[in-house]
């Protein structure tokens, strides 16, 4: 498989909804043309470890945000400036949102699909994935994951392990 893209960072159309999935490593041009775009944005949002990305922009300095439950610590650790939130689904903060691990994603979609075009189409959305959860409804959903993590000799804590979908 090839993918030749229609346009460049140089070139490419502001989108209304940047979407910055999990993924690992980042380039100057990509942080430029996402702290760019997110000025135009009506959101630009990550889906789990994504969240890592965002904040390597700087546009999470100060914010709240959230991402896969075994990565909420090293996010709070790599990037002291960000107001993690634990036990969310996802996180608006202005025009910034973040999601937990990819369920989560899905929530946050569905839950800008209402945005833009009301809950009737966000149901159908969910309905035509076969989407059951609820989250988008109410971010709350995820708050099985709310306390931090604690190491015990059964089930140690590993310093450096990273979590999620990195």
């Amino acid at each position: 498989m090839q993918v030749i893209p229609d346009y460049s960072l140089a070139d490419a159309p502001a989108p209304k909804v940047l979407v910055i999935p999990a993924q690992m490593g980042n380039s100057p041009a990509t942080l430029r043309w996402i702290r760019e775009v997110t000025k135009r944005s009506d959101v630009t949002m990550s889906v789990c470890t994504g969240a890592f990305l965002l904040a390597e922009t700087g546009l999470l300095n100060g914010r709240a945000a959230t991402t896969h439950h075994g990565a909420y610590r090293e996010l709070q650790v790599r990037y002291p400036q960000v107001r993690v939130e634990r036990g969310l689904r996802f996180v608006e903060d202005g025009n910034i949102a973040s999601s937990g691990g990819l369920s989560c994603g899905i929530d946050l979609s569905l839950h800008v699909v209402a945005r833009y075009f009301g809950n009737e189409t966000a149901e159908q959305t969910a309905y035509n994935l076969e989407y059951q959860g609820q989250g988008w409804r109410d971010a709350r959903l995820n708050s099985v994951y709310a306390a931090a993590a604690v190491s015990t000799p059964e089930h140690p804590l590993v310093p450096g392990l990273r979590h999620g979908c990195r």
